[in-house]
């Protein structure tokens, strides 16, 4: 059997896995201002869309992911040829809504793949799956790693499918965002009340950063630490606690709203590398997604992986 892995733009993984892996991207498209961008995963062409005064208005973006026909098109013209089984890795459906636009697409996608394959010369049935990964940006990446690798394994879809979605209520989100300011214009812009006016300023003031988590679909802070700096390598040292005591795949995934050397640079970073080189845990680092870095700031740091809850100690 044939089988395929689908992720939306905001999944937060390396475009090196992307290619090798033969992975289809679903994109969001970013306007700020007259710039638009659809992100199809190229670091590049983030990097260089989000300077000067487009990343100066950068939140007043609009973001819009793939149509329910879009999506439709997408796997009418090419994936229900290319696949037997497709699995499609949604941003949590809490905070986008690419997941239900793929859900519904779905419906309409089995009931009209028949003559296309037909066409092609195939009777074969053709099945898909849309899973909510109940979380953000690298923590997604996590279960797209998992799928691929249970795919090289030749392990089979109904195994595939009940292993992403148990997985999914298991993988943890973490992120700083260094600007509070930039991250509370942008949440009250897409209707997010839950940073007030007052933290926002008392933050920047005392250069205080969330720790924000996120599991199954819903997302809060869990520790404030004074400086970005700081709170990136508690955050980094946690998740090397998280290695040590065992994940439940052997991945990391890291991500930066910016060249990842800065996200090298930070205290801390080296001492995870070490921890998940030490316990044979692969680690997957990638610019974030156009998307993520209008949404919560430029300079953000995500840390995603898939382990029993515990307790973060800022």
């Amino acid at each position: 059997m044939r089988i395929g892995i689908v992720v939306d733009s905001a999944c937060d993984v390396p475009s090196d896995f992307i290619e090798r892996e033969n992975i289809t991207i679903l994109p969001v498209t970013v306007q700020i201002g007259n710039a638009v961008l659809a992100d199809m995963r190229n670091e590049e062409a983030t990097l260089n869309f989000l300077t000067g005064d487009t990343a100066a208005q950068a939140y007043n973006a609009e973001t819009t992911p793939y149509t329910v026909q879009q999506v439709h098109d997408l796997f009418l013209g090419r994936l229900v040829l290319d696949y037997d089984y497709v699995f499609c890795i949604c941003t949590t459906r809490s905070r986008s809504g690419i997941f239900d636009n793929a859900q519904q697409a779905s419906f309409t996608i089995l009931n009209d793949y028949k003559p296309v394959r037909a066409a092609a010369g195939n009777a074969t049935p053709f099945s898909l799956r849309v899973i909510d990964s109940q979380n953000v940006f690298a923590a997604v990446g996590v279960m797209a790693v998992e799928a691929a690798r249970l795919r090289a394994a030749g392990e089979g879809a109904p195994k595939i499918r009940s292993r992403l979605e148990h997985l999914a209520l298991y993988t943890q989100g973490y992120m700083v965002p260094p600007d509070l300011h930039y991250f509370r214009k942008r949440i009250n812009k897409r209707g997010d009340k839950s940073v007030s006016f007052l933290s926002a300023a008392l933050g920047t003031a005392l250069d205080i950063k969330p720790i924000l988590y996120c599991n199954r679909g819903d997302t809060g802070p869990v520790g404030k630490v004074k400086g970005f700096n700081t709170a990136a390598e508690k955050l980094f040292d946690f998740a090397g606690s998280r290695v040590r005591a065992g994940l439940m795949t052997p991945t990391m995934c890291l991500s930066f709203g910016g060249e990842l050397e800065g996200m090298r640079a930070l205290q801390g970073y080296q001492r995870l590398r070490d921890t998940c080189a030490e316990y044979n845990v692969e680690v997957f680092e990638s610019v974030m997604s156009l998307s993520g870095m209008v949404n919560v700031g430029q300079g953000a740091l995500v840390v995603g992986f898939a382990a029993e809850p515990a307790k973060f100690e800022a």
